[in-house]
């Protein structure tokens, strides 16, 4: 052979430290391009400007967020309703330039079968006031003010949809900016007007509270309004029954309402901001609150309990979960081929100690601070304010666009295409040979990079403390998991005993070693499926053209002659336009995921459905799963499959909801975080009037089956 099989075994391992230094950073915030607009299969979203005067110091310039529906699908109003969620700005603006809050039109009410919603249907501009102060320094900004905005959208018709994107545009300071002047005016016309001119508390207009009701007595409405029903917005979510009936009556010039108090009212204001409307046209003032409110203990029984910020485990047990689970990392699928590698290399070192043991620490060594860094860099990104959970880096299709390039080129070096030593310089090769304990430590960086995105038994409530610690405490816990996932290979290197069972060296390796090239296109496989769950099936067929190219470069590459540099040029080329339309396909977010596609039992998660179900009278089971977690498609194909459990289930009559964090979704971190978890899988059943029950990571049949005889 060219090369030993130690080498030959440990070249694909190098290309890791290539590739995954690039991964592991792109991974925890890998977005969508800034542009002017953003569209997706539900709704086109564009950032506009109308500053018809220019816009330098002392003015005040709008910007607004413009979102297009498409047919039968809504987004959100300030207060969403019953569920849902208001549409959220964050602004980057330049030093000297402050953005107000959107000045809201008036939104529609949104029956949705026995609750209702707030929110806007066909086309809505949601206006923001943009002050230029004299701080800012037009010439050192160009003379013109950049603004970057980050907007996040729940879009909803029978199923609902977190989306975003990110918008920038450039407005000229001294030129004139109105070519939405219509679409501006438009706005403008639609908000609700203060009513006598102020927006402070209407005299003589109060809300009374009545028991399990308010009645609301409004003075100095318009005339035109005298007479006529009119339609009620709090702007205070969580008060009434927004579904509810209720009356509403006119004494001349005072109206009057009774409204029903919310079963699960969470606020209790001591001042109501409300938009009352008629015709098209709303008007705004501000109820003062007279009387106490009930106690919010009142709330119906069907309300959902809260669950613990925590989970109620102490750190010592916390430390035990992740030791263990750490260690049950190890027998995730995805892992197999790189592990296989590690046991190779234990077998090259029967005969050498120092050499086992030597490969052992190094592999440990990886392990332990690649969990380490993962861990820190996700407590990080989560006090700067990011949703951010346990398998972040597998949310970004960049990242898992790159493992599956790297997964490739590990498979065709496995199967015999080309060898490493052919493209490296000989002083890389010198100093690897030197250094094999490098090859050992990348091992454990890879291995951890594809086998951290899931939550082994024993680590749910460990890794849900840890959001809870401070940093060192935390940090402890993922140190943990890295020390577990080492301990069986550590434990093998330093116990003389185990090396003497591992078969000798021979003929059969390089046999062994062609053969893990088929775990690695596995792993592809896998992975390639998992892009195309974030992105739809033309992300993942970009994918496919693109690994295509890339084997093609590598063969090219091995080639003697003309023919080398012509073919590989070629095939470079090839492989950069390709990588350009995988650049455009992976950020395209797929509009629903095809395992609730695939079957009607189950319905997508989105926040108030469970409520909903609640308030129905039916039990909620909810699986919080992501394409990226092994133990997750598990579960799915054995015991959610199951005959019995299905049985169960209708019997029961539960409502089966799918929470998909596939992609980043803070909506569903939230949601994990109210239980204590802060990876996938979890899974959750509700009933009214009892706390939520968190089944194990590893679901079994028994277990699914007494909770849900339980109920």
């Amino acid at each position: 052979m060219a090369m030993t099989f130690s080498k030959i075994l440990q070249r694909p391992l190098n290309a890791a430290l290539f590739i995954l230094a690039g991964v592991m950073a792109n991974g925890a915030d890998a977005q969508t391009p800034a542009k002017a607009v953003v569209s997706t299969a539900q709704v086109r979203a564009e950032l506009m400007a109308h500053a018809p005067d220019g816009a330098d110091a002392g003015k005040t310039v709008w910007l607004g967020l413009q979102l297009t529906h498409q047919k039968d699908w809504h987004t959100y109003w300030k207060n969403s309703g019953d569920s849902g969620l208001p549409t959220t700005l964050q602004w980057t603006l330049p030093v000297g330039v402050a953005a107000g809050d959107i000045d809201w039109p008036l939104p529609k009410k949104i029956p949705i079968g026995n609750l209702a919603n707030y929110g806007f249907a066909d086309t809505v501009l949601l206006p923001v006031p943009l002050t230029i102060t004299p701080a800012f320094q037009a010439a050192a900004s160009g003379n013109e003010i950049e603004v970057k905005l980050k907007a996040n959208w729940l879009v909803c018709r029978q199923e609902c949809i977190p989306e975003e994107g990110e918008f920038t545009l450039k407005l000229p300071v001294k030129g004139s900016t109105a070519l939405n002047s219509a679409a501006f005016k438009a706005a403008f016309a639609a908000r609700p007007a203060p009513l006598m001119g102020t927006t402070g508390v209407l005299p003589d207009s109060s809300v009374q509270i009545n028991g399990k009701a308010i009645k609301l007595t409004v003075q100095g409405l318009p005339v035109a309004l005298r007479g006529k029903t009119l339609d009620f917005f709090p702007e205070t979510p969580e008060v009434i029954e927004t579904a509810a009936p209720w009356t509403q009556s006119w004494n001349g010039a005072v109206w009057s309402a009774q409204v029903p108090l919310s079963t699960q009212r969470s606020n209790s204001p001591s001042v109501m901001p409300v938009v009352l409307a008629a015709d098209g046209q709303g008007y705004r003032t501000e109820l003062k609150v007279l009387g106490a409110w009930p106690a919010a203990a009142a709330a119906n029984a069907s309300a959902v309990p809260a669950a613990p910020a925590q989970p109620p485990i102490t750190l010592l047990a916390a430390l035990l979960g992740a030791l263990l689970g750490g260690m049950l990392l190890n027998l995730m699928p995805c892992v197999f081929p790189v592990l296989a590698i590690k046991v190779m290399s234990f077998t090259r070192h029967a005969n050498d100690r120092r050499g086992h043991r030597v490969s052992g620490l190094a592999y440990s060594a990886g392990v332990v601070l690649s969990f380490l860094a993962l861990g820190a860099l996700m407590l990080a990104l989560r006090s700067a304010g990011e949703q951010l959970g346990w398998g972040f880096q597998l949310q970004s299709p960049v990242t898992v666009a790159a493992l599956a390039a790297l997964f490739t080129v590990m498979g065709l070096n496995l199967a015999g295409l080309f060898e490493f030593g052919q493209f490296l310089p000989s002083r890389v090769l010198l100093v690897e040979a030197k250094n094999p304990a490098i090859n050992a430590f990348l091992s454990g960086v890879l291995a951890v990079a594809i086998a951290s995105p899931c939550t082994a038994p024993f680590m749910g409530a460990s890794l849900g403390l840890a959001l809870a610690l401070p940093a060192l405490q935390a940090l402890l816990i993922f140190t943990m998991i890295g020390i577990g996932m080492a301990l069986p290979y550590l434990a093998a290197s330093l116990i003389p005993a185990v090396a003497r069972l591992l078969p000798r060296p021979g003929a059969w390796m390089e046999t062994f070693r062609r053969a893990m090239a088929f775990p690695m296109f596995a792993t592809v496989v896998w992975l390639v499926w998992v892009l195309g769950q974030q992105s739809g099936i033309d992300g993942a067929g970009a994918l496919l053209a693109l690994l295509v190219a890339l084997s093609a470069v590598l063969w090219a590459l091995t080639l003697h002659g003309r023919s080398r540099l012509i073919l590989a040029t070629i095939a470079l080329a090839l492989c950069a336009l390709l990588a350009g339309s995988i650049g455009q396909n992976v950020f395209k977010p797929v509009t629903s995921s095809t395992d609730n596609a695939s079957s009607e039992r189950w319905q997508a998660w989105v926040p108030g459905r469970v409520e909903q179900a609640l308030s129905a009278g039916t039990p909620v089971f909810v699986d919080f799963t992501a394409a990226w977690c092994v133990t997750c498609q598990y579960n799915k194909k054995t015991t959610l499959a199951n005959a019995d459990v299905l049985a169960d289930l209708a019997a029961k009559n539960v409502t089966l909801l799918r929470a998909d964090w596939t992609r980043r979704d803070p909506v569903i971190s939230a949601a994990l975080a109210q239980l204590g978890r802060n990876g996938v899988p979890v899974y959750v059943v509700y009933q009214s009037g009892k706390a939520p029950v968190v089944m194990s990571e590893i679901l079994s049949v028994p277990e699914v089956r007494a909770v849900l005889q339980a109920l």
